[in-house]
Formats: structure tokens, C-alpha cells, sequence
């Protein structure tokens, strides 16, 4: 590489060939520009250009790694902030699990609870139910020989009233007040 610059510096250079005369001359552009770049180096070192430069340089090289450690610092900060939040984000996402996991179990507990109150409830409309069946039942067959019992004693009293005559009825209830005194005493 080195070799193909110098060999494009030489035909670039062509014109400066056409300088004629002593090269110490002021005549021959050679010289001419050799002062020249000598001049321009002195002044160069002179004013301590090539140190400004350096300064500059080296100011840039700091302030460069400044950025660069300042950049590193940031994605330390920023890796450090994005595992706390994917941590925070595992640890809620855990927690949810959890909730719904407890929701789950309590929705069917009470499912379960309000099944054997459901039954619960059944029972005891039945036992009512059968209850008041079996009061219905009693109260009618109570009204019933209650009824028969009317029916009977009606009927007993026609046929006794229609069969028995005075003397005998009165003989009866004698005697069924000797038995009632009887049993009293």
C-alpha cells in the first residue's frame, strides 16, 4: 500500500519536475516550496500547534471515554433496572397465579358450601312438607270419627228413640247413672 502511495505521490508530482535551474535558486519552484513548508513547520512549532493539537487530541480521547464509560454505566443501570423488573414482573405474575389459584378453591367451596345449603334446604321443606301432610292426614281422619261418631250417636238415638219405650228409657238412664256414679267414686 505504502509502495502504490508513493507511486501515485511521483505521477501526481509531474509538474514540480518542471522546475529548472540550481535548486538553490529562487528561480526553481523546488526550493521555492521546500522554504515554504520549512516556514510553515516553524510556525507550526512556534506557536505550539502541534501540542494544542495534542491537547485537543487527548481531551477528545478522554472525553470520549468519559462517554464511553458513562454509556457503560447507563446499561449496568439499565441491565440492573430491567432484571428488577422482570423480577417484579415474575413476582406479580406469581402472586396473580396465586390469587386465582385461591379464587378458584374458594369459588368451589362455596359452590360446595351452597350445594349442602341447597340440600340442606330441601330436607327441611320435605320434613315441613311431610309434617304438614301427616297433621292434614291426623286432622282428617280426627274429623272423620269425630264425624262417625256424630253419625253414630244420631243414628243410635233415632233407633233407641224409636224402639225404646218410656219406662225402658228411663230404666237406661238409671242405670247409666248408678255406672257413672260408680266409676266417679
Amino acid at each position: 500500500m505504502r509502495y502504490l502511495a508513493t507511486l501515485a505521490a511521483i505521477v501526481a508530482a509531474q509538474p514540480a519536475f518542471a522546475a529548472s535551474g540550481p535548486f538553490f535558486s529562487l528561480g526553481n519552484t523546488d526550493f521555492i516550496v521546500l522554504l515554504a513548508f520549512l516556514l510553515f513547520i516553524a510556525v507550526l512549532f512556534y506557536f505550539k500547534v502541534p501540542g494544542m493539537i495534542g491537547g485537543m487530541l487527548d481531551k477528545r480521547a478522554e472525553g470520549i471515554k468519559s462517554e464511553l464509560d458513562e454509556a457503560k454505566s447507563l446499561r449496568e443501570e439499565a441491565q440492573a433496572l430491567l432484571a428488577s423488573y422482570e423480577r417484579k414482573q415474575k413476582d406479580v405474575q406469581e402472586q396473580a397465579d396465586r390469587i386465582v389459584a385461591t379464587a378458584k378453591a374458594e369459588a368451589a367451596d362455596a359452590a360446595e358450601q351452597a350445594k349442602k345449603d341447597l340440600d340442606l334446604s330441601i330436607k327441611r321443606r320435605l320434613a315441613a312438607a311431610e309434617d304438614q301432610i301427616a297433621s292434614a292426614e291426623a286432622s282428617a281422619v280426627k274429623q272423620v270419627k269425630d264425624r262417625a261418631v256424630a253419625v253414630a250417636v244420631a243414628a243410635a238415638r233415632d233407633v233407641i228413640t224409636s224402639q225404646i219405650k218410656a219406662a225402658d228409657a228411663n230404666k237406661m238412664i238409671d242405670d247409666s247413672i248408678d255406672t257413672v256414679e260408680a266409676k266417679l267414686h
